[in-house]
């Protein structure tokens, strides 16, 4: 047989992990909604502010002085030790900025850079979800197992402990977490957090903590990162970012944090797939932490009075909703309807031209509701809401 007798076929050549995971929910759906100007989007999750302006400043003032060259691999020094100064201060965890502490791009980089440090093929991620789409598939992706630990609206989306401990086995070896939490907007108290850590210690497991909607938490809560408890520092790796606090989505700026040991097999993988972060974003960052403290609080003033209207809303439309305490989603149930949650975003998207985004996209425990972000303009939100509740007259059962 001749070299050209066989047809080729590039799929066969592409490896069973990528082959095999599914595109992600949340593009898939919103390639529904491409091309569209009548469409009320309650999907993005992205602030609707634009980023402080003297944080654009900085940026811009970064190129005009021709700062367009590598940093160190592992971020500008300035930065990292702002970070570090940052996270002392408001986190109460204090990391050397010369050997824990590495700038990636976005926590999206942070994430995928533990996994493949840390996962062998076979062993246990035990994430939390409803989460966000990207959990399950970086462990897929480094061969590893991921473990769904499913939170429900009974509690209201936080972790329990005792599920916890059912789902530890031998080869568990990763506990994921997001608090607070996209896409529920759920926060873990700190009772709930210590008891967390201990099961943690306890269990030999490594605890990747994703902080990135921190600084939005509303009310009576405060926010408390699990790396701060005794023993956890040197078993957790913090991941956190520019992205949602300071309106900074497109800078694609984030950071990790973590011992030292951890980090230098990270930073080799960051160094040979990334090289560095941008030096205008990173020089961004710096001004964003230094001077834009008072925008952040700002903002997320303005998405607490959001989360009050929209929830007011979706209950006055007989939608059930458990009250987000951080981030800037709403994660309403929607099983009155008797749809299902794509049924029901679909439905919703081409009778009444608002998007939101399908439970089922954000894992185990999402079906049966749908993520509706407040992270844009309060009269959108309220012409959303008034098409909503007509929806759901038309649909309840």
């Amino acid at each position: 047989m001749s070299m050209t007798d066989k047809a080729f076929s590039a799929e066969e050549f592409i490896v069973a992990p990528v082959r095999d995971l599914p595109k992600s929910g949340i593009r898939e759906f919103f390639d529904l909604v491409a091309g569209r100007t009548d469409v009320i989007s309650l999907g993005v999750g992205e602030p609707d502010f634009t980023t402080p302006w003297n944080v654009r400043e900085s940026a811009i003032y970064s190129l005009e002085a021709g700062h367009t060259s590598y940093t160190s691999n592992a971020g500008l020094p300035s930065l990292r030790k702002a970070i570090c100064e940052y996270l002392y201060k408001y986190y109460n965890v204090n990391y050397d900025p010369a050997s824990e502490c590495l700038v990636t791009i976005g926590v999206s980089e942070a994430l995928d850079l533990a996994m493949r440090a840390l996962v062998n093929p076979g062993d246990e991620v035990i994430y939390s979800t409803p989460c966000f789409v990207s959990y399950p598939a970086e462990v897929l992706m480094a061969r590893g197992v991921p473990v769904p630990l499913v939170t429900t609206d009974a509690d209201e989306f936080s972790v329990n402990p005792d599920n916890l401990r059912k789902l530890i086995t031998p080869k568990s070896k990763i506990l994921l977490l997001n608090f607070p939490c996209n896409p529920t907007g759920a926060v873990a108290g700190e009772e709930t957090l210590r008891e967390i850590a201990q099961i943690a210690i306890e269990n030999n497991l490594i605890v990747i903590t994703d902080e990135i909607y921190s600084e939005l938490v509303y009310d009576d809560c405060k926010h408390v990162s699990i790396a701060s408890f005794p023993g956890m520092k040197e078993r957790t790796i913090f991941l956190h970012g520019f992205s949602k606090a300071f309106a900074m989505t497109g800078f694609r700026i984030g950071y990790v944090c973590c011992p030292k040991v951890i980090m230098d097999a990270m930073y080799k993988i960051h160094q040979y797939a990334i090289m560095c972060a941008p030096i205008t974003a990173q020089e961004a960052a710096l001004e964003a932490l230094k001077n834009a403290r008072k925008d952040m609080l700002i903002m997320r003033d303005s998405y607490w009075e959001r989360r009050n209207i929209i929830v007011r809303g979706l209950r006055d439309a007989g939608l059930e909703c458990v009250m987000p305490k951080g981030a800037f989603y709403a994660f309403p149930c929607i099983k009155s309807t008797g749809m299902t949650s794509r049924e029901f975003a679909e439905g919703l998207l081409r009778e009444e031209s608002v998007a939101v985004v399908p439970g089922s996209a954000f894992g185990p425990g999402g079906e049966g509701y749908v993520r509706a972000c407040y992270a844009t303009a309060e009269d959108q939100i309220i012409e959303a809401l008034h098409r909503i509740k007509a929806f759901v007259a038309r649909h309840s059962k």
